[in-house]
């Protein structure tokens, strides 16, 4: 699709900042009026015949909404600070894929680590110090196995894992339930600091001058599931947060990792429950590795005399041209997740590299 022009975007900017507007009704605007300039110039009647309540379509001309889009036309001006819609290309295509997935996403730091393959670890804010020491290893093994860490900067295991990747000199994502001019917890500004310093990312759904909300936080874990191959659970109660992000992992068809645990602890309660209803127990790195090679599932089989190198379906797609993650997903025909554990395995065999956000093949 052509570039989103500046008078479009600030349009959308206009409709995000719309109460009682969520990523269904946005994009039930779009797709009703071909634009977002288009649905603002709209009456409201044509809202209302919709079925959008009067809350949604009242404030859309007035000066606080046009003043928030041009503080977010302002933000977006700075060094290292995107904003990424849910039909341009530079959206993550697995979190494309997803039902109800945000329409716009704000991004402070390096967006291109959100096309890179990505596994989530989550688990309990009051997480005990074994509980916060098994997340930095994991983390490490991960970011050492070519993954970007995704979590959502919470207190606990969360922060274990951000501090973790960093520490290995990897990626790491922060999916925030604020907007990205509200740090929450307050205790967490610093590393929020180290991701963006370090190469990292912080992302948010939410407008960038969203404060800390109850009903955010559960919301924003579709988006750390949807961005990630597979959500690991550390330590969980049974009314952890974290169940929520693992149950809508299973529901995105994503994998879903869990840490047993004694049955006397509570954080191992939760962890134990997913298991028992399906998630891959994990004891070490390599559960989770081969759980995700173990995608690969090849195509047409290589003939036995021929190298395997150079029988692979994709190797043979890039020899002919570079592409994107998308991009290669629709020429080989393979769904986005296989695709990306596949491309990670051959990177780590160096038969891959990702230059200027494209795969690019390289000789043995």
């Amino acid at each position: 699709m052509p570039p989103i022009s500046p008078a479009e975007l600030e349009a959308r900017l206009r409709l995000h900042h719309l109460p009682e507007l969520g990523p269904a009704r946005f994009r039930r605007l779009i797709e009703a009026f071909g634009s977002a300039s288009a649905a603002l110039s709209a009456p409201a009647s044509a809202w209302r015949a919709l079925g959008l309540p009067a809350a949604c379509a009242e404030p859309r001309r007035s000066p606080q909404i046009r003043d928030a889009a041009a503080r977010a036309l302002g933000w977006l001006k700075q060094p290292g600070q995107h904003l990424l819609c849910w039909d341009a290309p530079d959206y993550p295509a697995l979190l494309a894929e997803t039902a109800n997935a945000p329409p716009l996403l704000y991004v402070a730091g390096d967006p291109s680590l959100l096309e890179r393959p990505q596994l989530a670890i989550v688990g309990s804010r009051r997480a005990s110090a074994a509980g916060l020491d098994t997340a930095r290893a994991f983390a490490r093994s991960l970011v050492g196995g070519g993954f970007v860490v995704t979590s959502g900067l919470a207190l606990g295991i969360d922060g274990a894992a951000h501090l973790g990747a960093l520490e290995a000199g990897g990626g790491t994502v922060a999916v925030l339930g604020t907007g990205l001019e509200h740090i929450y917890p307050n205790r967490h500004r610093g590393l929020a600091a180290r991701i963006g310093e370090q190469g990292g990312a912080l992302l948010s759904e939410l407008p960038l001058d969203c404060p800390p909300m109850a009903a955010s936080f559960p919301r924003r874990n579709r988006i750390i599931s949807g961005l990630s191959l597979g959500v690991l659970v550390v330590e969980a109660s049974p009314s952890s947060g974290s169940l929520i992000t693992a149950r809508l992992a299973a529901e995105q068809g994503r994998e879903v990792y869990a840490i047993p645990g004694s049955i006397h602890h509570p954080g191992a309660r939760g962890c134990n429950q997913l298991i028992r209803e399906g998630a891959t127990l994990v004891e070490r790195i390599d559960d989770i590795l081969q759980a995700l090679r173990g995608w690969q599932a090849m195509a047409p089989e290589a003939p036995a005399e021929a190298p395997q190198h150079e029988a692979h379906p994709l190797l043979a797609l890039l020899r002919a041209a570079p592409y994107s993650s998308e991009g290669l997903a629709a020429a080989s025909g393979w769904e986005l997740p296989r695709l990306l554990a596949e491309l990670t395995d051959l990177e780590l065999r160096g038969r891959v590299a990702r230059e200027a956000g494209c795969w690019v093949h390289r000789r043995g």
